[in-house]
């Protein structure tokens, strides 16, 4: 699944998933614009990087502020000469029961996790429509595809991100350019850690493989549809969640 000549952009890329994909996309042989808020943690990652005998190179980026990521964006491509990999990772949650949640909490979620998306999107199709050649690749979750009590705001923000990704599918296919989603299930990162232990025991009970899912089993995921061993798939969803949701 060789990615030499490629040049990816991740969101969210100081932790968790976004972290691990990075590292997984270089390891591959891919350029890497790593960007998030923390770019402290973000210089430690390409340091981690370079080190490994890769290339890679920090943005500081809030991926709500609309003027950062046309900025951002068109740094990145200014100095890669290119962003033909998209992976939009960032996330965050702000759970709270529907009857009781802040209109903040809700445009917070949605502008985070779903319109950050769509901008990123628009500001790289024309770097991969000049090359021909694009992959576009949006985590989204299981509990886009399910719901999940005290969520509504992720839930619907993931799920509005399976839509985009059909979207995109059918817009920029004749381009040669794919857009794919993968969908985690419970995975161990920050995110899930503040979770309660009740919770946690409950998702590995529901789950067929009986264990938590980690960054690397989505890193694996995104490292694929990102190749040409992926280019005959595009709008679809690949799950990743041990057996949570099926079919």
């Amino acid at each position: 699944m060789s990615l030499s000549g490629h040049v990816a952009f991740i969101t969210g890329a100081s932790q968790g998933i976004g972290r691990t994909c990075a590292l997984r996309l270089a390891k591959e042989g891919a350029t890497v614009a790593v960007a998030a808020r923390n770019l402290e943690k973000l210089n430690e990652l390409v340091s981690e990087i370079a080190g490994a005998g890769g290339k890679a190179a920090a943005f500081a980026l809030d991926v709500a502020n609309e003027d950062q990521v046309k900025e951002t964006i068109k740094a990145a491509i200014a100095q890669f000469g290119k962003i033909d990999i998209l992976v939009n990772n960032a996330g965050i949650t702000r759970d709270q029961l529907v009857m009781r949640m802040k209109r903040a909490d809700w445009e917070a979620v949605l502008q985070t996790n779903l319109t950050s998306a769509y901008l990123c999107i628009q500001q790289t199709i024309p770097s991969m429509l000049k090359q021909r050649w694009g992959r576009i690749i949006n985590i989204t979750s299981v509990f886009g595809q399910m719901g999940q009590a005290g969520q509504a705001n992720y839930a619907a923000s993931k799920a509005g991100l399976i839509g985009l990704t059909m979207a995109i599918a059918r817009e920029v296919g004749s381009r040669n350019i794919t857009c794919n989603a993968v969908a985690p299930g419970f995975i161990e990162t920050a995110m899930t850690a503040v979770l309660s232990d009740e919770f946690k025991q409950s998702a590995i009970k529901q789950n067929p493989l009986g264990r938590v899912g980690s960054p690397e089993d989505i890193a694996g995921a995104v490292a694929f549809l990102a190749s040409d061993d992926a280019a005959y798939v595009t709008g679809h969803v690949l799950n990743v969640n041990g057996g949570m949701l099926m079919g």
